[in-house]
């Protein structure tokens, strides 16, 4: 099948959006989705930040071990790992992430979170499931039931892990840190599926073979100069103008240095400096994010922010004492690549279980998941993808054809996803693969 933009997956929503042909497990699915969409609610309505997920975990690790799995908590903190083995064969990872995020929910939903919580930054906020891990979470428990029904149709080793804290960045590689490729079965398979805002009918399926997703990087520059009297600038050295020409210098790294070939992108997106109208300041702090794909294209863009930070304060006439402190943060988190060939292998068990219609080639993001880490970990051994699901209801997708009306984004207080079909699809999806993976000897 030819790449499919975004744009032209609006002509995608006169389509069908039934499968060709029903199948037993679909039935099955249909008569859990009440219980799963309690489950939904429930999970919506009570959010919790990255690495606070202890209710969240321990709630669905309940139901894990109700149906059968050997469950093991806290690992990485507050990820749940669920491990059910039926008979040699592959060993398939299936994967759903937990946590909220700091936003004040404003969807109007009559189960909407009243929750509060005080991240990191010591603000007292508003949480909210505003990335749709409700959904994925709903969806991964009815996987989980679908498969511990069928122990007669498939033979492996199945792992279901919960991860904390997706929206830092950090939870995968706290999960890997703490044995998960060492302390249970390393799989072959890794599978999870996101929700989207997308211009395509609600529960339509997006693949991208290759890289999915972006490297993200937090990169901190504190430009330094020497402070004085607005009305004497001349007795100064003025850190706001030397940072403002970092700020613009930045973006020839991207236009003129990276291969317009392969994307890159930086993004100053804080700049602060100064509290009065007559004093310049001794100190501008700029708070960058740069994306990139491949490891060649995040080298040069953070090499080229050192250097480009360096070279206009001496340009500027700065000592090397007061020369730009640059900081990465460690760890970043790496671009997600969805093995090709194992990609569309998956898109095609997809298709015969939803149909054409409904499984569709989606362009990269520059957005970020780090789902990348459980790959990394062992390339050789594990093959993974991740796929999305679009959770854009239907009245939305109207407005936007009709008048042009934006969607709410992930992340925004008004994002709320058809969850039925997100996590239908997502259930059927993440069972289906499994199946497919893990046929049983014989049969």
């Amino acid at each position: 099948m030819p790449k499919i933009t975004f744009t032209s997956l609006l002509a995608l929503t006169c389509l069908a959006t039934t499968p060709v042909q029903a199948n037993e497990l679909r039935d099955d699915l249909m008569a859990d989705m009440p219980d799963l969409m309690e489950l939904y609610r429930d999970l919506h309505a009570h959010p919790e930040l990255s690495f606070e997920e202890h209710e969240t975990a321990a709630k669905l690790a309940r139901r894990m071990r109700d149906l059968g799995f050997e469950v093991t908590e806290g690992v990485g903190q507050t990820g749940v790992v669920s491990v059910m083995r039926n008979g040699e064969g592959p060993t398939v990872m299936l994967r759903a992430d937990m946590d909220g995020l700091p936003v004040v929910e404003q969807t109007g939903l009559p189960y909407a979170s009243e929750e509060t919580a005080t991240p990191a930054s010591g603000v007292t906020t508003g949480v909210m499931h505003a990335c749709g891990h409700d959904t994925h979470m709903a969806g991964f428990i009815g996987a989980a039931q679908l498969l511990a029904e069928r122990k007669d149709e498939w033979q492996g080793t199945l792992v279901m892990i919960l991860q904390p804290a997706e929206e830092l960045g950090l939870g995968a590689l706290a999960m890997l840190e703490d044995g998960l490729y060492t302390r249970f079965p390393k799989p072959d398979y890794a599978i999870a599926f996101h929700d989207a805002a997308a211009p395509a009918p609600a529960g339509t399926i997006g693949f991208t073979p290759g890289y999915a997703l972006a490297n993200v990087d937090s990169v901190d520059i504190t430009v330094k100069g020497v402070g004085g009297h607005g009305a004497y600038p001349h007795t100064t050295r003025d850190p706001i103008v030397l940072a403002s020409a970092i700020v613009m210098k930045l973006q020839t790294v991207v236009s003129r240095e990276s291969n317009p070939l392969d994307p890159a992108v930086i993004t100053v997106g804080s700049f602060h400096s100064g509290a009065k109208h007559n004093i310049i300041s001794d100190e501008a702090k700029l708070q960058l994010t740069v994306r990139s794909y491949s490891d060649e294209s995040r080298e040069l863009l953070l090499e080229g922010i050192e250097r480009v930070a360096r070279g206009e304060a001496i340009a500027a006439g700065l000592p090397d004492e007061l020369m730009p402190v640059v900081t990465i943060e460690d760890p970043y988190t790496p671009s997600t690549f969805n093995d090709p060939a194992f990609t569309q292998e998956m898109a095609d068990v997809f298709r015969q279980r939803f149909g054409d219609a409904r499984v569709v080639e989606w362009p990269a993001v520059m957005g970020g998941e780090d789902f990348s880490q459980f790959r990394r970990a062992a390339p050789e051994h594990v093959k993974s993808m991740i796929f999305w699901i679009s959770g854009t209801p239907q009245p939305m997708l109207e407005a936007l054809q009709e008048n042009g009306t934006p969607l709410p984004s992930l992340h925004s207080p008004f994002w709320a996803p058809d969850a039925e079909k997100v996590v239908a699809t997502g259930a059927e999806a993440l069972a289906g693969a499994a199946l497919d993976l893990m046929p049983r000897q014989g049969g």
